[in-house]
Formats: structure tokens, sequence, C-alpha cells
């Protein structure tokens, strides 16, 4: 990692940017308790970083065919909107690091198994969306997360090689996502700690934002972006 193969940045937004995904866990855990669904915290955690519709999928699949599913969709949804009313939380250390990629004007991309509508609400509320140079979201393609499409579409929107950039992402699926791609991908865990097969597709796991900044201003020359089609 030097400032002659760095161009861009890419940053997953639930559990590395913002702190989300605790709030996504604790409703749709509340959802599945208030319907008798009383074991949900390991189905829950293996959804963590995969867009909505495989979660849905996955649901079905574990609970068979009479899993109510639109009523925990609404249950969910009701709960995770009282707990995001109360302010939408960044991680500690978010601010900082994207300052600090502006400051030394670094592409960036925002790239999401979320929503194109829940990107952009949740964007617009941290009031941190105008600071990509470019939004991709799992509207973006057919196969998000673990599938490398949203990493590999990021950096030609960019117009540099994924081989280029650093993907800082919190969950297996994102990891995975970003190295398939091809990305130097950093991991700062939120909720799970990452597996050894994890672990293994990272140039490193850091403990916080505050450390990936850290790392980057050892290794990366702010002052010089390289952009390499």
């Amino acid at each position: 990692m030097t400032s002659a193969t760095i161009a861009a940045v890419l940053l997953d937004m639930d559990g590395t940017l913002l702190d989300t995904e605790q709030v996504y866990l604790t409703s749709l855990i509340s959802a599945l308790d208030a319907f008798g669904y009383r074991d949900g915290t390991a189905i829950c955690h293996a959804m963590i970083g995969l867009p909505g519709p495989e979660c849905e999928a996955m649901l079905r699949d574990h609970y068979g065919a009479d899993f109510p599913l639109a009523d925990i969709n609404k249950a969910y949804a009701a709960h995770r909107d009282d707990l995001l009313a109360k302010g939408l939380p960044l991680k500690p250390g978010a601010i900082a690091l994207l300052g600090a990629l502006r400051d030394a004007e670094c592409p960036m991309a925002l790239v999401t198994s979320s929503s194109r509508r829940t990107a952009d609400r949740y964007l617009e509320l941290a009031g941190i969306r105008e600071r990509f140079e470019a939004i991709l979201t799992r509207d973006d393609v057919t196969r998000g997360k673990p599938h490398p499409d949203l990493y590999l579409l990021a950096a030609e929107r960019l117009g540099v090689a994924p081989k280029t950039c650093i993907a800082v992402e919190d969950s297996g699926p994102g990891v995975t996502a970003a190295h398939a791609a091809g990305a130097m991908t950093l991991m700062v865990p939120d909720i799970l700690q990452p597996t050894d097969e994890i672990r293994a597709k990272c140039v490193v796991v850091l403990p916080d934002r505050h450390a990936v900044l850290v790392l980057l201003r050892e290794r990366y020359d702010f002052g010089t972006v390289a952009r390499t089609v």
C-alpha cells in the first residue's frame, strides 16, 4: 500500500460509517420475538451485510412457508424507525476519516447493500451524502454482496482500477465482495469478529476508523492521488 498504488477509497455504509447494524439487529430480533420466534439471534447474525431480499429468503427458508414475513417486516420497520427517530448515529471516527480523505482530494465511493432509497435517506440524515463522488447500492446491480459486482462498478464509476482501491468494510459478505473485486480490503469489525477465512481476505483487520486513518496517513501520501484506468 503506497501512494503510487492507491487511487480511491471505497466505503461500506451500515456498520462502517453509520452505527445502524445494531439498530437493525435489535429491531429484527424484537419483531421475531413478538411473533413467538425466540431463537432469532443466530439467523440475524448470519444476515449481517447481506441485501434485504436475500435476508428475507433466509428467513423463509429458516422458518418455513407459514412465516409471516409481511407482519414481521412491519414490526421490524416500526421498531427500527422508533430507534432512528432518536438520531442516526455515526460510527466513532467516521467524520474524521471522511474529512481527511476530502482534504486530500482522494476520490471516495459509498458501496452499500442497502437500497437507493434507504442510502439516500440515511446519508442525508447523517449529513454526509455530498462527500462521495459515487454512491452504489443494491439497486445498481443484479448481484449484491458477497459478489464483487458493486465494488467493480464503484471502481468503474470513479475511473480507477479495482486493485488500486482501498475498501473499508465491517462484515464478512462485504469483505468477500471487496476482496473478490481485487480491492485492498481493510476490515473494521462491527458486531461480529471475522473468521479465519474472512481475516485471510483482508490486508489488515483494524479496531476502528481512527486506526484506518492512521494507517492511510502512514502509508499513503494524501497529496498524491494516482488515477489508473
